[in-house]
């Protein structure tokens, strides 16, 4: 029979998440002695080797990964009854961690400005990964809710959408296609273009709607960020396909041009989601039925517009 302490779990997770003693020590707000001691504890208990070290660095044995697989879970639900357990108490204030994808972050800071001034106790924790990675955290469990494109089917997850995601095409001001009433398709072909890199919603949209005009597109230059690619197209580097949410400053001061592309804008979603089977705190369905209110809100102004 197992014989160890959540204690000795916690601590287990702290250092298996980052491989390193003294980072796991200092989350832990404990000496590194005390964080080795009790992972021997617990390795004693279980009777296999957790970890092992090359060199520097160490790593996960088999049976590490397999606790860790264990560990986060546990952790993950003991959250959720500390959770219910206040709102059982009444106390009147949660936590809710959202992931979001990184062309979300541009509108997400006001959302999250005007959900929280709604529910002043609620305590917000953001994170902003690429698609594919935010894809791992709801797989893993480890966020509540996130914010991006439609999700893959075949995945245990439920998403709801709350906001259009228009994508354009952009240049420099000064780019010949720039002065153009109508850009056909096919002149894209001729021209280089600047791509966020794989496992990115953008650039996976960028690639279908090429593949369903037979064109395959001159990348020069794949970034990580929206904004090293924003810099990029005003330096005359290339084209670029990207969320008109992430350029709006940009045309407004006219250091970027939206070209006039048939069939573009790609109307793409914001969704919102979760786990398919994941009972929602309070904080969670909140942010949810807010996202979702506020895209009423949009679509009716929209429609009077």
């Amino acid at each position: 029979m197992l014989n160890f302490t959540l204690r000795q779990l916690q601590v287990f997770e702290k250092v298996a998440s980052h491989l390193n003693f003294s980072r796991a020590a200092e989350e832990l707000y404990l000496s590194q002695p005390a964080v080795s001691m009790q992972i021997k504890q617990l390795e004693g208990h279980i009777g296999l080797p957790l970890f092992e070290q090359m060199g520097k660095k160490i790593f996960l044995t088999e049976a590490g990964r397999e606790l860790f697989h264990y560990s986060r879970s546990i952790a993950q639900q003991l959250a959720e009854m500390e959770a219910v357990f206040d709102e059982m108490k009444g106390l009147g204030k949660g936590k809710l961690t959202l992931s979001v994808v990184n062309t979300a972050n541009y509108f997400t800071p006001q959302l999250l400005a005007k959900f929280c001034r709604q529910h002043p106790n609620i305590n917000v924790t953001l994170q902003v990964a690429n698609r594919d990675a935010v894809l791992k955290q709801l797989a893993d469990n480890s966020i509540d809710l996130a914010i991006m494109g439609k999700p893959p089917e075949g995945l245990d997850i439920s998403a709801e959408p709350f906001m259009d995601n228009p994508l354009v095409v952009i240049a420099a001001p000064d780019h010949p296609l720039a002065r153009l009433k109508r850009v056909k398709f096919a002149q894209l072909a001729q021209e280089t273009f600047l791509s966020r890199e794989p496992g990115s919603g953008t650039r996976s949209a960028m690639e279908r709607v090429f593949a369903e005009h037979r064109i395959q597109p001159r990348i020069s230059m794949e970034m990580e960020t929206n904004e090293a690619i924003k810099q990029a197209v005003q330096a005359g580097m290339g084209l670029s396909i990207l969320s008109l949410h992430s350029i709006e400053l940009e045309l407004e001061t006219k250091r970027l041009a939206m070209l006039k592309v048939e069939h573009f804008p790609l109307l793409r979603g914001w969704f919102v989601a979760h786990r398919s089977n994941k009972r929602l705190s309070s904080a969670a369905l909140a942010f949810k039925e807010f996202l979702l209110g506020e895209a009423t809100v949009n679509r009716a102004v929209h429609n009077q517009g």
